[in-house]
């Protein structure tokens, strides 16, 4: 277990710094915390590349209950507007969280004796996707409205024009796609430090 240590601390050190950055605006259509949270796809790549699938599934629940810890004292915390993470918010991080690290480790595994970046990538922009997906939806959606009904999302399903140019859409969508958009870019940075890593602990990382 302590070899997994690294990989925990990284992912646990991104959850947290992940839960306070998304507090923080970058733009119109993102917070900081889009920046810092696809890291730790990064995170489960390289252990899942070094380790195994399992050594990643053990990183990725560790950084699930991280995740759960943030947002329960989130929930406790009184901003402006109410609590800082509604528990729609806290139920979808967590579902989105855990469905696509546990995605992003399957397919890697299944792709893993490829080329060496088909896996990181593949398993990354496809975990990414169901990730975004997951969060806005249940965290945003005026359809899952009942799973909190004291939770006013109006604000969030305001239609607008999609990221202010497209189609009229909910804003929520606009701020999927950005997260999204952001989430793919980082998808391809990651490759160069994905190589590097897993080249300085195995002796042959192809």
């Amino acid at each position: 277990m302590s070899r997994y240590l690294p990989g925990i601390l990284a992912m646990a050190t991104i959850v947290v710094a992940s839960n306070i950055l998304v507090q923080f605006l970058f733009g119109q259509w993102l917070t900081w915390g889009a920046f810092t949270y696809p890291l730790a796809f990064l995170v489960t790549d390289v252990m899942n590349r070094v380790y195994g699938p399992q050594a990643a599934r053990c990183v990725v629940f560790m950084g699930f209950v991280v995740g759960v810890i943030c947002s329960l004292i989130g929930t406790q915390i009184i901003g402006e507007f109410g609590p800082l993470v509604t528990w729609r918010i806290a139920l979808g991080s967590g579902l989105a969280f855990l469905t696509a690290q546990l995605l992003d480790i399957a397919i890697f595994d299944k792709l893993r004796r490829g080329v060496w970046w088909r896996a990181p990538l593949a398993s990354t922009l496809i975990g990414s996707t169901i990730d975004t997906a997951l969060f806005f939806f249940v965290a945003f959606s005026a359809a899952l409205v009942f799973i909190e009904p004291g939770n006013d999302v109006s604000w969030a399903n305001e239609v607008l024009p999609l990221l202010g140019t497209g189609p009229d859409a909910p804003l929520w969508m606009s701020l999927a796609v950005a997260d999204w958009c952001v989430k793919l870019g980082l998808a391809l940075l990651a490759l160069v430090p994905f190589r590097l890593i897993v080249s300085r602990i195995l002796p042959d990382p192809a």
